[in-house]
């Protein structure tokens, strides 16, 4: 039997990383998507793909080269530190392709091998800046697309058999945790249950159990990862 085959964006470190370990593990064949590999562990049944996720319009092709798949994990994104009124166009368009419109893409194309076989699987990684609000208001726009584009494509696809949910966590123990000022940190901190962030493996272990073991009736939705932050 055939490997199944998940495409993973931005899985080069943090949950993005964690996530790959947990897919080799569980016997997928793996392709990663990222602009830079420099630093990247080799592993082996893993491809990985160097494609700017900026350009839009390659997209498509970009897809047609990979083929079929089983798993789309659209982890890839970016944060800017700059506040509202600082914002340059280069800034806010470049976070807006990568967060929001190229997820998009990737379903649209990568949907259509999946709508025939009828079967398929499809993660999103949103974030609580979409639900609370950010000081980067175009992540946290961008984050609050992500959960709304989840339930609209889990309406389009469902009847197709194509699962589609989101994820979104609270602040995570990774590289982008250096970008976040120190007394937000601790605001954040006050707010959770546990006094802790939460750690990328847990976010990777919710990632593979939706891509393979959860029920299909969870569709459409957005599993919140932030230890009571935000109690909905």
């Amino acid at each position: 039997m055939a490997k199944k085959h998940v495409v993973i964006t931005g899985g080069t470190k943090g949950i993005g990383l964690d996530a790959t370990k947990l897919f080799l593990k569980a016997g997928f064949k793996v392709t990663i998507i990222a602009r830079d590999f420099s630093k990247v562990q080799k592993f082996d049944d893993c491809h990985f793909i160097t494609y700017d996720l900026r350009d839009i319009q390659g997209i498509s092709k970009l897809v047609s080269e990979i083929g079929d798949i089983d798993v789309l994990v659209n982890n890839a994104g970016i944060m800017n530190t700059c506040s509202f009124d600082q914002y340059s166009t280069e800034n806010k368009e470049d976070l807006l392709k990568i967060n929001l419109e190229a997820p998009v893409e990737l379903i649209t194309h990568f949907s259509k091998g999946m709508i025939e076989k009828k079967a398929g699987r499809i993660i999103n990684i949103a974030s609580i800046a979409g639900q609370i609000g950010h000081p980067d208001i175009w992540y946290g726009i961008s984050k609050a697309g992500i959960i709304n584009m989840t339930k609209s494509f889990a309406k389009i696809l469902g009847k197709h058999g194509i699962i589609v949910n989101a994820i979104a966590p609270g602040i995570v123990e990774t590289s982008m945790l250096n970008s976040i000022p120190k007394d937000r940190q601790e605001s954040i901190l006050r707010s959770v249950q546990s006094g802790r962030f939460a750690r990328s493996e847990e976010i990777a272990n919710t990632i593979l159990w939706l891509s393979t073991e959860s029920p299909m009736y969870i569709n459409g939705t957005c599993i919140d990862i932030n230890d009571g932050a935000f109690p909905r």
